[in-house]
C-alpha cells in the first residue's frame, strides 16, 4: 500500500473508532506523525487528500479539524465530481434521479410540515407567467431541492442535490426546443405539490416518476434523432 494511502487509512481508523470525533482538532503534526509511525510528509499528503473530500478542515493558523461528517458535507464533493461528466452520460444521471426522487417525494408527503408545504406552495405561486426560462429552471431546481430535504433523509437529499448540475442543461435544452414543455412542467409541479399537501405518498411517487421520466424520454428521443441524422444508428 502506498505510504499516503496508509496514512489516510490510519487517520480514518482514528475517526471511525471515535478516537477523533467530529469537530475535534487533530494533534500537532509532529506528535500525530510519531504516534502513527508516519513521516510528516506522508501525513501532510494524507491531510490534503482528506480535506479535499471534506473529512478534514484545514484552518490556516489554527490547525486541522475533523469536519461535522454530516452527509451534506461529505457528499458535497459529489456535485463537483459529476460536473466532469460527458454529455452522453446525462441519461444515466436522469436514470438515477428517476430512481431516487420519487422515493424522496413519497417520503416528503408523509414528513414535510404544514409550514414547509405552505412554503412550497408560495414558491410555485410566486413564479410569474412571464418568467424567463432561466427563472423557470431555477424555480424547478429549488422545488425539487425542498422536496428532497423534506424527505427527512439527509443522505438521500444530499445524493439528489449532487445530481442536479448535469441534468440542468437537459432541462434548459428541453425548455428551448420542445413545445409545451414549460407549461407541462408547471402542471406536474402542481400535481406533485397537491399530492404532498394531501399526504398521498403513493400519488406523490407516481407524479414524481412521470415528471423525471418525461425529461428522460425526451432526451432519449432527441439523442436518437441526432444519431440518426449523423448516420450512427445501427452502428
Amino acid at each position: 500500500m502506498p505510504v499516503t494511502d496508509e496514512a489516510i487509512e490510519k487517520i480514518k481508523a482514528m475517526i471511525v473508532s471515535g478516537e477523533l470525533r467530529p469537530g475535534e482538532r487533530l494533534p500537532k503534526e509532529a506528535d500525530l506523525a510519531e504516534r502513527l509511525g508516519l513521516s510528516r510528509n506522508s501525513l501532510r499528503e494524507a491531510v490534503k487528500a482528506l480535506s479535499v473530500i471534506r473529512v478534514l478542515d484545514v484552518r490556516q493558523g489554527d490547525g486541522t479539524y475533523v469536519t461535522s461528517l454530516e452527509p451534506d458535507v461529505l457528499l458535497d464533493t459529489l456535485g463537483f465530481i459529476v460536473d466532469f461528466h460527458r454529455d452522453d452520460k446525462v441519461l444515466e444521471f436522469l436514470e438515477v434521479r428517476r430512481v431516487l426522487e420519487p422515493a424522496a417525494t413519497a417520503m416528503a408527503a408523509g414528513r414535510m410540515s404544514d409550514e414547509e408545504v405552505a412554503a412550497l406552495e408560495e414558491l410555485l405561486s410566486g413564479l410569474s407567467g412571464d418568467a424567463s426560462l432561466e427563472q423557470l429552471i431555477d424555480n424547478d431546481l429549488e422545488f425539487h431541492r425542498r422536496i428532497a430535504a423534506g424527505s427527512g433523509n439527509t443522505v438521500l437529499s444530499s445524493l439528489i442535490d449532487g445530481l442536479y448540475g448535469p441534468t440542468r442543461r437537459a432541462r434548459v435544452w428541453r425548455g428551448l426546443t420542445e413545445e409545451g414543455a414549460v407549461e407541462r412542467t408547471r402542471q406536474q409541479h402542481r400535481a406533485i405539490l397537491d399530492a404532498i399537501a394531501g399526504r398521498r405518498p403513493d400519488l406523490a411517487h407516481a407524479w414524481a416518476t412521470v415528471h423525471i421520466a418525461g425529461v428522460e424520454q425526451w432526451l432519449r428521443g432527441t439523442l436518437g434523432e441526432a444519431d440518426s441524422a449523423l448516420g450512427l444508428s445501427g452502428q
